[in-house]
């Protein structure tokens, strides 16, 4: 998957992954600027369900090129069985640092006053983190620290917009590495509003013979609207399922979805100029 994804980049190089998509992109808030998601995220299987009632996500733009993270959920995991319950609590935090350090311009199309950028490529660290309650041994909270390292990039074709990323998850001596890979393609209309289809995945690597290897393999259809007159309120969400039957053993969800709302200091969502 990832090397499809990146040798289709240079032919159909620009997609705008992040919420409600669960891969990133390139692009950045812009100089000063805010972007904050707020919204549900769920995924359930016919043994359990993880819920975050709601994520929030604070991203700072700090120049044009480099964005700060901040995220963190009130969470709750369903036990599905015999008998079935529910808990709740402060999940992890999630901080990052992206950092875009490629892009090349369009000399000819131009958009909001600026060459349109064709390709991009970024780094997003990200470091998870138990915060100071019992979440972990509720089994709410995964165990920290945690760090994914990983790498994004997005092109633009005519009206076809994809962004990709890949990245590693280095789960610590209590969790086990894994892969993640994403892409995503759609359409920005006219106004604002976007539409997008995403390929996801994440599994375990270096599982030892006959332990479990759990992963997720989904597809999502979601996207974002204005609500307001100048586009600074956005209705965003996608919903969709997995591609792989689940089992008790391999942690794959039924289906996956995401409602939520994105506030915008600047009525660009994303700016990937210099």
């Amino acid at each position: 998957m990832a090397a499809a994804t990146f040798a289709l980049l240079p032919a159909v190089a620009l997609a705008q992954g992040g919420p409600p998509f669960r891969s990133d992109d390139p692009d950045t808030p812009g100089k000063g600027h805010w972007e904050i998601n707020m919204g549900f995220i769920g995924e359930r299987s016919p043994f359990g369900g993880s819920y975050d009632t709601p994520n929030i996500d604070i991203n700072y733009g700090v120049g044009n090129r480099i964005q700060l993270k901040y995220e963190a959920p009130l969470s709750m995991q369903e036990f599905r069985g015999d008998p079935s319950h529910l808990v709740a609590g402060f999940g992890n935090s999630l901080l990052g640092v992206k950092y875009r350090f490629y892009q090349r311009h369009s000399k000819t199309r131009v958009r909001d006053g600026e060459r349109e950028v064709k390709f991009s490529v970024s780094t997003y660290p990200q470091l998870l983190l138990n915060n100071p309650t019992r979440a972990e041994a509720r089994g709410i909270a995964e165990p920290g620290p945690q760090l994914l390292l990983p790498l994004e990039a997005n092109a633009n074709y005519g009206w076809i917009r994809i962004s990709a990323e890949v990245g590693y998850w280095m789960g610590g001596k209590d969790v086990t590495n894994s892969w993640i890979q994403g892409i995503v393609a759609g359409h920005e209309f006219r106004k604002d509003t976007e539409l997008y289809l995403e390929l996801y995945d994440q599994r375990d690597v270096g599982v030892a013979p006959g332990a479990d290897r759990f992963g997720e393999t989904t597809l999502g259809l979601g996207g974002r609207i204005p609500i307001v007159r100048r586009h600074w309120l956005r209705l965003i969400g996608m919903g969709g399922r997995g591609l792989v039957s689940p089992t008790l053993s391999n942690g794959q969800p039924t289906w996956i979805a995401y409602v939520g709302i994105q506030f915008l200091s600047d009525k660009r969502r994303r700016h990937g100029d210099e």
